[in-house]
C-alpha cells in the first residue's frame, strides 16, 4: 500500500511516500481501506518533533483520523464494505495512522457512518466535528440564546464550532485578523464579526461582553479571552494555532476574572463515540448545517498539503484523497 510516513522531524519534506506491507488485523482490529483523511493542526507539530518521544517515535505514519470503508474485520464487529471512520485513541501516534492506502485501528475505535456525501466533505468531518461539538456541549455546556465568541474563527474547527453554535440557537461572534475574512466567517454562521489585534476584551466588554469562548489560538490569546467574558461565563481552549504552549508568569488570581470558568477540550475516543457524525452528516446533505471544506489534495501531495496547513492558506478544513 501507499503511505506518507513521518521520517523525522522537521518540515513538510519529511514526510515520504513509501510502499508498506498492508496490514494484517486480527480479531478486536478492523483493517479499513482509507478514502480520505483530514489534516490536523496536532499532526503538524508532530511533524515538527513537538509531540513528546513518549508519544510518538518516528518513522511513523501519521494521521488521527480517518474514512473509508471496512476491508477485513475478523471479529466481526462490521461488515466488508460498511463506511466508517476513526480518529484518536493513538491513531497516528502510537501505531500507524490515516496518512496511508490502509489503516488497522481496534474494533472498538471505528464507527459505522450512513452518509451519501462525496469522500472529499466526509474525510473532513470527524476530527473537526467531533473537537467542535464536544468543546461547545460538553466543556462549554452552550445553551440557546447564549452568546458565544470563537477565537479564531478562521480555522475548521472554529467554521464548525460557528455552524453547530447556530443551529443550537446560539448567538455567535467569531475573530479574525483578516478584513477579507469576514464574508467567510458570516457563511459559517457569525453573527458579529470581530477584528483580532490581539487585545479585543475591551471592544468586546463595551458591546456586553460574551457568555462562553471557545479559544482556538491558544495561550497567546487566552489571557484576554477571560476578560472578554460576563460573569458565570466560561472560556473552553481547545486550539493551539498561536504554536504556544505555556504563559510565562501566569498567575490565575490575576488572569482569571471573579466568577469566570477556565476548561479545556483535548477529545478522546469516547468523546468520537459520543459526536452524532451520521445526523451531522444528515444536516449538511440537507444544507441545514454548513460545513467548510478549504482544500483537497491526493495523497501523492502530502507535502504541498501539510505546507498549506503550516502557512493558513487553506480557508477551511484540508482534505487529502488517498
Amino acid at each position: 500500500m501507499k503511505a506518507a510516513v513521518c521520517t523525522a522531524a522537521g518540515g513538510p519534506e519529511v514526510l515520504k511516500l513509501q510502499q508498506l506491507p498492508i496490514p494484517k488485523p486480527t480479531r478486536g482490529q478492523c483493517l479499513i481501506r482509507v478514502r480520505a483523511f483530514g489534516l490536523n493542526r496536532s499532526e503538524l507539530f508532530t511533524r515538527q518533533g513537538l509531540t513528546p518521544a513518549s508519544i510518538v517515535q518516528f518513522p511513523r505514519v501519521l494521521g488521527i483520523e480517518a474514512t473509508g470503508e471496512v476491508a477485513d474485520c475478523p471479529g466481526g464487529e462490521f461488515n466488508q464494505g460498511d463506511k466508517v471512520f476513526t480518529a484518536m485513541g493513538g491513531l497516528g501516534r502510537t501505531f500507524d495512522g490515516g496518512y496511508a492506502e490502509y489503516t488497522c485501528p481496534p474494533a472498538n475505535q471505528v464507527f459505522k457512518v450512513e452518509t451519501t456525501l462525496p469522500w472529499e466533505t466526509l474525510g473532513g468531518m470527524p476530527e473537526m466535528l467531533q473537537t467542535a461539538w464536544g468543546s461547545l456541549l460538553k466543556s462549554l455546556k452552550l445553551q440557546k440564546g447564549q452568546r458565544l465568541l470563537v477565537r479564531g474563527g478562521t480555522t475548521s474547527v472554529g467554521l464548525a464550532a460557528a455552524a453547530i453554535a447556530r443551529d443550537h440557537g446560539a448567538e455567535v461572534w467569531s475573530t479574525t485578523r483578516r478584513n477579507d475574512r469576514e464574508n467567510l466567517l458570516k457563511q459559517a454562521g457569525a453573527q458579529r464579526v470581530i477584528i483580532d489585534n490581539g487585545t479585543i476584551a475591551s471592544q468586546v466588554k463595551d458591546l456586553g461582553g460574551v457568555d462562553k469562548v471557545l479559544e482556538l489560538i491558544g495561550t497567546v490569546s487566552l489571557e484576554d479571552s477571560l476578560q472578554c467574558c460576563r460573569q458565570g461565563g466560561s472560556v473552553c481552549m481547545t486550539g493551539m494555532v498561536g504554536s504556544k504552549w505555556t504563559i510565562p508568569e501566569f498567575t490565575p488570581m490575576g488572569a482569571i476574572p471573579t466568577s469566570v470558568n477556565l476548561t479545556t477540550y483535548a477529545g478522546g475516543v469516547e468523546d468520537v463515540e459520543a459526536t452524532p457524525l451520521t445526523r451531522l452528516a444528515k444536516q449538511v446533505e440537507d444544507g441545514t448545517l454548513k460545513i467548510n471544506i478549504g482544500k483537497v489534495f491526493r495523497l501523492d501531495d502530502i507535502v504541498e498539503a501539510h505546507r498549506s496547513m503550516e502557512q493558513n492558506t487553506a480557508g477551511g478544513k484540508i482534505v487529502v484523497l488517498t
